[in-house]
């Protein structure tokens, strides 16, 4: 069988938006052979929504849209995050679609609440494993922090799964990627259960998600890597309930890493907020050269303004590399005498 990774970057409460692109990525993986599609934590509405989360209103949207998408996919099982309210009790939870059906829901068991995680303030945790089969094979579901601790993968394990299936909104820091290598290596090393990491991507306000999904066999080998910072439709194949080694894209370097994640922090934060452009200053420094050439990168020249405000005390050196920098970017560029 084929398994594919939809790593997708979903926008924060557009239920709409978020359910037609996993309905795209459903026809695509279908048309690729995949009878299976996991996607991201809480794709359904974006991560994370903070304080949407303390609206009961929210939780009915998502369980309309939820219900209205699982009526649309046929032929193919999708995985689906999606917040979930059950009995007064809310969940951060991943449902299994398939044939017009919300087959099963998987509840988050751990719930991080530390740094930019705030997850306790809204969800309950969950307690039990969520297996289901499929041509012979028997997957299991945790979500993100749930593969860190190890806990709710054992539970998966002692039900009987052979392969779990990780839904990730993971953001990004520098040298995450071999975190989170050396984390599923552990579980697998407890567990001896292969792990399909299928991690979210693009940005949200102050977090970045660089996507990085990847796959490792029951011995903790890496057999599939995908693109970082890009959406992706990966595919995996499962023979015998083993995956058969496929793509694995290289790591860019550090410092490729970090400029990527600076550019998709900025072109989505402008491009999810609706924001025509951008205005920054410039000096004819370093630090305002850098952060131009990210803005252009992010949003293409005709969407960026640059103003050079000199004073008496500016050097014409400042001046002479400031217009360089414009002219070179294509940019809108104006000089504003500040001292008037």
């Amino acid at each position: 069988m084929k398994l594919a990774v939809a790593q997708i970057n979903c926008v924060l409460g557009d239920l709409a938006g978020n359910s037609a692109k996993i309905l795209a990525y459903a026809e695509k993986a279908k048309q690729q052979g995949a009878t299976l599609l996991l996607t991201p934590e809480l794709s359904l509405c974006g991560y994370p929504p903070e304080d949407l989360l303390l609206r009961a209103g929210f939780y009915r949207t998502c369980d309309k849209a939820l219900h209205e998408l699982a009526q649309q996919i046929w032929g193919l099982t999708v995985i689906v995050g999606h917040p979930h309210e059950v009995d007064g009790a809310r969940y951060n939870a991943a449902s299994i679609l398939r044939d017009g059906k919300i087959i099963a829901t998987y509840h988050k068991h751990e719930l991080p609440n530390h740094s930019v995680f705030d997850e306790r303030r809204y969800f309950s945790s969950g307690n039990a494993a969520c297996i289901f089969e499929m041509l012979g094979i028997k997957f299991a579901l945790n979500i993100c922090a749930d593969i860190w601790k190890g806990h709710a993968a054992q539970l998966a394990h002692e039900a009987g799964a052979q392969i779990l299936l990780v839904l990730n909104a993971s953001p990004y820091h520098i040298d995450k990627q071999s975190l989170r290598h050396k984390t599923i290596h552990d579980r697998i090393g407890e567990t001896g259960l292969a792990v399909i990491y299928a991690n979210m991507v693009g940005g949200q306000d102050e977090l970045v998600f660089d996507g990085d999904s990847f796959a490792m066999d029951e011995h903790g080998t890496l057999t599939h890597q995908f693109i970082s910072f890009e959406e992706t439709l990966g595919l995996i194949e499962i023979r015998d309930g083993k995956l058969i080694a496929g793509e694995k894209t290289p790591a860019p370097k550090l410092e490729d890493s970090v400029y990527r994640a600076l550019c998709l922090g900025v072109k989505d934060y402008v491009g999810k907020n609706r924001f025509p452009g951008v205005l920054l200053g410039l000096s004819g420094g370093i630090d305002s050269a850098l952060t131009l050439a990210v803005a252009v990168d992010a949003l293409g020249a005709d969407k960026v303004h640059a103003v050079m405000m000199p004073s008496p005390y500016t050097a014409q050196i400042s001046l002479d590399d400031s217009r360089e920098m414009a002219a070179i970017l294509g940019v809108r560029y104006d000089e504003l005498d500040i001292q008037p």
